[in-house]
């Protein structure tokens, strides 16, 4: 079984793409080697409730504004680097990965506040603290992003293959969802329930994307992690689950499933990926752009309110949720926001149905 408790390590880059490029630089898996320090850590974690969680950060700022602290790892394994920025200097650090990941979080906790009245992360006021040049030095850089449950780290990924993990918006955006879920559903990192887990981070990653950069449904590409690898490819496509790359010279064919018949079974251990949970969460991201697209117009504003809905409602959404109960929960909450028989209630209906879950 895949023992994750309430805050897994969740990567941006899945494995049956890491561990190809991992085997390629000749190195062991990656995420194995590279992440055992934090599992007694979540462990730790898993065991406080999160409505008794803390996060004590320096100088206890108000719990009702944006609170960033940035971390530089210098190219080693610190679970926290060196202070280089926090909130209320004006002046940036230099680097790009530095700037990118400041107004990253800025943008998401942004986000969640003005569209949801959400008060950061767990939604009272935590600071959000980020962590560059993650385990990254000349000969095996960190070709990876995760979010451990308290902070954020990001590589500056392998450069003949990727580019740094900071580069995309719904990268950030993504990984800090990690954290929103950990405080409301905390869906259970295995099978159906963890690609609801990691589909709900690719929906809400894009959907920051497009919030920022006023994209409506039908203009998005729908796109996660689009200029992370080396070339046109991209990590996946929400709107084609499966095209993302194809006869890659690295990472071969996106084989992430858009359909119910295509669902990928695996066992519930950490070679089978937890029972396929970054594959399958291909099948929840269609249904979703199915339902944004019928809607037209910004995804953020009826879609994305309903998923949010969805994810707040623990009698709806339980943490070992499936699919179907998934579909179930959204149809629901978008009858409640919008009405029997709605528009809005039509189109979620036929993301469920044209994915085959319903």
């Amino acid at each position: 079984m895949c023992h994750h408790y309430r805050n897994p390590m969740h990567c941006i880059l899945p494995p049956y793409m890491s561990d190809k490029l991992g085997e390629l630089l000749g190195e062991e898996k990656q995420e194995a080697k590279s992440n055992e320090r934090f599992r007694e850590k979540r462990r730790s974690l898993a065991a406080i409730a999160p409505a008794t969680r803390v996060f004590k950060i320096a100088g206890d700022p108000p719990k009702t504004k944006l609170h960033r602290e940035l971390y530089d790892a210098h190219e080693s394994p610190m679970q926290i680097g060196e202070l280089i920025w926090k909130e209320g200097q004006k002046k940036l650090p230099a680097s790009a990965d530095a700037k990118r990941v400041i107004e990253g979080a800025g943008n998401v906790w942004s986000f969640y506040k003005k569209l949801f009245n959400r008060n950061s992360i767990d939604n009272k006021g935590m600071a959000i603290l980020q962590n560059i040049r993650y385990r990254e030095n000349k000969f095996k850089p960190f070709f990876n992003a995760f979010w451990d449950g308290e902070q954020m780290f990001y590589g500056t990924g392998s450069p003949k293959y990727t580019n740094s993990f900071t580069t995309d918006l719904d990268i950030i955006g993504h990984e800090l969802t990690h954290g929103v879920i950990d405080f409301e559903a905390a869906l259970n990192y295995e099978n159906q329930s963890g690609a609801l887990n990691e589909s709900y981070a690719d929906v809400f990653g894009i959907l920051i994307k497009q919030w920022v950069n006023k994209t409506p449904a039908r203009k998005a590409k729908w796109l996660i992690g689009e200029n992370i690898l080396k070339g046109p490819n991209a990590l996946r496509s929400m709107k084609a689950p499966g095209t993302a790359y194809k006869k890659d010279a690295v990472f071969g064919d996106d084989p992430q499933p858009g359909i119910m018949k295509d669902f990928v079974k695996l066992p519930n251990t950490e070679d089978g990926d937890c029972g396929g949970v970054h594959y399958n969460s291909g099948i929840p991201n269609h249904a979703f752009y199915i339902a944004a697209y019928e809607l037209d117009g910004n995804a953020w504003e009826k879609a994305g309110a309903i998923w949010y809905a969805a994810l707040q409602d623990k009698s709806l959404l339980k943490k070992d949720a499936d699919f179907t109960a998934a579909a179930s929960a959204t149809l629901k909450k978008a009858t409640s926001l919008f009405g029997k028989g709605s528009a809005e209630v039509k189109a979620v209906e036929k993301g469920w149905k044209e994915t085959g879950v319903i």
